[in-house]
């Protein structure tokens, strides 16, 4: 049984091949790529040498084989990932625009991860497991992936297991309002949480990414690691009142696509090591940091080799304290 289970969307993207090419525009688009946020999750973490599973829905076309063997290929057990039948792959269109920020276009809600339901979550498989990961994008694709979310969580909870959760806001599926509605249930029983600076004000309503993410340790979990991109992370701690930040890695960024669910792999995967929280910090900043040197959002996902090779190479980061 994997020590660690996610669920949710499997998708592919197909993206622009230049920034600033307005989806209005005829243009070239690569891919088709593997993604979903859960299913990036899971390969990282497989490919760093964790045993994980995914739980899924795919259509029964070549985008879906797509997904499905790259996750297979890297390790990761796809036994609960179901085929629907009527139902294409889901799918998102993605372009940059020239300061680096997406847009995207998705083909979800009325594709196949829409079609995720309860009944897809088994309840030994899960129970079995050490971390079980939920990601906001699994709750706003569908009511019915969402309400598989919640049983998994509930699931964890009665297992003891620890879940982390990374909101993965997406403005484009669900309003602020409705968003933070549908959070609350997993902030409530997760044990870290692992935000963007705009998702942690977003869920809390909070500008100051720091004291958002001090809110969010009021409400259940007992770290929040705020990811900061290039600048690394700052990570809460349950009654600490002070953060400790770890600064990142440099490489040369090629595509971010996929990093923050990277980083989410890495630092669970850290914890179930045993990892101290800066070690964990410092070893996710650089399983984020090579996701970003290559296109495509799972392309990045290091070995556990390269992730040692880069820490080795830009030498120990030692994190510093930062006042409450």
């Amino acid at each position: 049984m994997p020590d660690i289970v996610t669920l949710g969307e499997a998708l592919v993207e197909i993206m622009r091949e230049r920034r600033g090419i307005p989806f209005t525009r005829p243009d070239v688009f690569l891919g088709p790529y593997p993604s979903g946020a859960p299913a990036i999750f899971a390969d990282a973490a497989a490919r760093l040498g964790t045993s994980t599973g995914f739980i899924g829905t795919i259509g029964g076309d070549d985008f879906g084989l797509v997904v499905k063997h790259r996750l297979e290929d890297d390790g990761v057990d796809t036994k609960y990932m179901r085929v629907v039948k009527g139902f294409s792959t889901s799918t998102a269109f993605v372009m940059y625009q020239r300061d680096g920020s997406r847009r995207f276009i998705f083909h979800l809600r009325h594709a196949a991860a829409g079609q995720l339901n309860p009944s897809d979550v088994n309840v030994g498989y899960v129970k079995r497991a050490k971390f079980l990961h939920i990601m906001g994008s699994s709750l706003s694709v569908s009511e019915s992936s969402r309400e598989a979310c919640y049983r998994a969580a509930r699931i964890a909870e009665a297992g003891r297991l620890r879940i982390s959760f990374d909101p993965n806001l997406r403005p484009e599926l669900l309003d602020e309002g409705e968003i933070r509605r549908i959070c609350k249930p997993i902030l409530q029983r997760a044990y870290i949480v692992l935000p963007s600076g705009e998702e942690a004000s977003m869920l809390t309503g909070e500008e100051d990414h720091l004291k958002a993410c001090k809110e969010l340790i009021r409400v259940g979990p007992r770290i929040v690691a705020l990811k900061r991109g290039r600048s690394g992370s700052t990570v809460i701690t349950e009654g600490a009142g002070k953060g400790t930040h770890v600064p990142g890695f440099k490489v040369k960024e090629t595509d971010p696509t996929g990093a923050g669910d990277s980083y989410d792999a890495a630092f669970v995967v850290g914890l179930l090591r045993g990892y101290s929280i800066r070690r964990a910090a410092t070893f996710a900043n650089a399983v984020g940091a090579l996701a970003v040197t290559r296109f495509g959002p799972m392309e990045g996902c290091p070995h556990q080799r390269a992730v040692t090779e880069l820490m080795t190479s830009q030498g120990s980061i030692a994190g510093s304290l930062i006042g409450s």
